[in-house]
């Protein structure tokens, strides 16, 4: 494993210190890797949501051009749709 040097705030040792004290993890080390993992997870979703918003779009553009629509109109084509009076 390497060794890093890292500067956290005074809340931020407290709380790492809590979770080793209780007993929730066996070392800083342990805290901070598994704060990394969920980072890391986290960036992998927001990667495949971006993919996902560019398909979209590229979807949405490749459907032809845009209408312009007046909300209340709009509304009343989707309950219209939908099986409701307005």
């Amino acid at each position: 494993m390497r060794t890093m040097t890292i500067s956290l705030s005074d809340q931020q040792a407290r709380r790492i210190q809590l979770a080793v004290e209780t007993g929730a993890y066996a070392s800083n080390s342990e805290v901070l890797r598994e704060a990394l993992r969920l980072w890391e997870q986290r960036e992998e979703i927001r990667a495949l949501e971006l993919e996902r918003l560019k398909q979209a779009y590229e979807t949405g553009l490749a459907s032809g051009p845009g209408r312009e629509v007046e909300a209340d109109s709009l509304l009343a084509e989707f309950k219209r749709k939908a099986g409701l009076s307005s």
